[in-house]
């Protein structure tokens, strides 16, 4: 509560002590700080941590209540309400870049949604269709409508200078947050804000998982042209060498190969390299494989174990498949909730470089025990 009262305190001489506390209040609220129906501080609790009286609280309830931006409820408390005012709502408009809205995305759409309603703020979506020459156009389109912020899922891999483009980014005329993007390897030199799910973490979760399981010789398989391609091999090949592993057991195929002949050439492959294991990019292409190492005669997980990368229709496999799931809806989620705090706090608000590490769900695939 330290900042509240440092920022309540500046606010003094600019206005009464109660609509001081209550812009804060508001802001925070706005920023997602409570979010709809979240009880907030009981009014004893705001005049023991601010300084302020009782009296001097409760009018700033008073008028956040008479705004209908907070409700009372007897013997409960005061809470975030669910409908806000008309010209609150109106307040903020987020525009949204996306490559598309399928599969991966929907769920990334749906928690940057849930975070803007929240907020009183409104969206408007844009796609690409993961093509580099529609970009910009999209986001002129974005800009000419007047939002007050972006968030972006750009193109940053196979292009000459991703730094470069990322910057030219960073300095639109209104705030960027990098939502599923970010520079690899920049290192410090990277002020880009993003929130982003950790791939190299779980690939290396992944090899790590198989590794525990026994397996020796883990292979991976990639499909050409995929923005999170560069960090699931960084994750990869990490993994490998911390844990003393085989190297050289990966390949990249391009989507056409994956398709043309079920993957045949991919379970091929496979066992040229000898591999008792795969970690594969992504559900559809391990489902594929999976077909083929039936056809073969050899089963899943008796002779090769699965582990695919994105968890979307994973569970829909003939063996389910044991998957890496990214955190899609609180990538969306945090994302949009950063992107409110810069454009209230301003130069005040901390850069935010934001990776959340996805996680393993485990099916049968794997050979792990699968708790019922």
């Amino acid at each position: 509560m330290a900042t509240r009262r440092s920022v309540i305190r500046d606010a003094d001489s600019k206005g009464l002590k109660f609509e001081a506390l209550a812009d804060e209040l508001r802001r925070g609220i706005l920023a997602g700080t409570w979010t709809a129906g979240q009880k907030l501080p009981t009014e004893q609790q705001l005049a023991e941590e601010t300084g302020y009286s009782l009296t001097t609280v409760r009018r700033a309830f008073d008028d956040l209540v008479a705004e209908g931006v907070v409700v009372r409820r007897q013997g409960a408390g005061s809470f975030v309400a669910h409908t806000r005012p008309r010209e609150q709502r109106a307040r903020r408009r987020i525009g949204v870049l996306l490559p598309d809205t399928q599969l991966y995305y929907p769920r990334v759409l749906q928690g940057i949604d849930e975070s803007l309603s929240a907020a009183g703020a409104s969206l408007q979506l844009a796609t690409y269709r993961y093509d580099r020459t529609k970009e910009d156009a999209a986001i002129e389109s974005l800009l000419d409508a007047g939002v007050d912020g972006l968030l972006l899922s750009p193109t940053l891999t196979e292009i000459d200078d991703p730094d470069a483009r990322a910057q030219t980014l960073m300095q639109l005329p209104v705030p960027v947050v990098m939502v599923e993007r970010s520079l690899v390897d920049l290192g410090p030199r990277d002020r880009t804000e993003h929130v982003c799910s950790d791939h190299r973490g779980g690939a290396y979760d992944a090899v790590q998982h198989l590794a525990a399981l026994g397996h020796q010789r883990i292979a991976l398989l990639m499909r050409e042209r995929t923005p999170t391609g560069p960090a699931i091999m960084n994750g990869y090949r990490h993994a490998i060498a911390d844990l003393g592993l085989p190297s050289g057991l990966e390949f990249t195929q391009a989507k056409t190969a994956w398709e043309v002949d079920s993957a045949q050439g991919a379970f091929d492959r496979l066992r040229e390299l000898e591999a008792t294991a795969a970690l594969v990019f992504g559900d559809r292409e391990a489902t594929l494989l999976q077909g083929a190492i039936r056809r073969s005669g050899l089963s899943v997980p008796g002779d090769i174990a699965l582990v695919s990368y994105d968890d979307e229709v994973a569970d829909l496999a003939e063996v389910p498949l044991s998957a890496v799931a990214p955190p899609k809806y609180r990538i969306g989620r945090m994302a949009a909730d950063v992107l409110l705090r810069r454009l209230i706090e301003g130069d005040d608000c901390p850069l935010h470089q934001i990776r959340l590490r996805p996680r393993i769900v485990i099916r049968r695939s794997c050979g792990a025990v699968v708790a019922e």
